[in-house]
């Protein structure tokens, strides 16, 4: 029998998420100057640095490589941001590797066609509520919010609550 969603999220140490269309709703704006710029979501990243800050490793893949998204992500926590990668499934293979990640204890929240493959080899697949069909077919849970709304914060809040971590967090006695 497989196991549930919230079972498997009791294993989960490592979240590794997509940029577009996962921490953005897929929307790019274009300026005068063609700079591409893109909306994120202010939850998604309390979210990310909550989940930093309470232990777990929190990884960006993405083929998109706009350094302001870096910035951003690098302001709350982050330190392990792939962008640009043409071979997703590389970049997180050698990701596991450098930490010693166990692919099972794996969280990946994809969108689209370029996530399918990576989000075979983790243990706990997810993607937001807008994300292509093929995606969700994969997805052991499918978040209620849409990429770039909230979908990030649902996921990690979800784990960190299975795990006992959240009601930790918000009354300040995270590590």
């Amino acid at each position: 029998m497989a196991k549930s969603y919230k079972e498997i999220m009791n294993h989960i140490d490592t979240f590794v998420l997509d940029v577009d269309g996962v921490l953005t709703d897929s929307s790019v704006h274009i300026s005068p100057t063609g700079e591409m710029l893109r909306i994120m979501n202010i939850r998604d990243g309390f979210a990310m640095k909550a989940a930093i800050e309470s232990g777990y490793r929190v990884c960006i893949i993405s083929g998109g490589s706009n350094e302001g998204v870096r910035i951003r992500l690098r302001n709350l926590g982050l330190t392990d941001i792939y962008l640009g990668s043409s071979d997703k499934v590389e970049t997180f293979k050698e990701y596991c590797e450098i930490y010693q990640i166990n692919p099972e204890n794996v969280l990946y929240m994809g969108d689209d066609i370029p996530d399918y493959h990576i989000m075979q080899l983790v243990g706990l697949p997810t993607c937001p509520q807008d994300a292509s069909p093929e995606i969700k077919a994969i997805s052991n849970y499918v978040s209620h919010k849409n990429g770039g709304k909230g979908a990030v914060r649902e996921v990690i809040e979800q784990v960190m609550k299975v795990q006992g971590k959240w009601h930790l967090y918000y009354n300040g006695k995270h590590d």
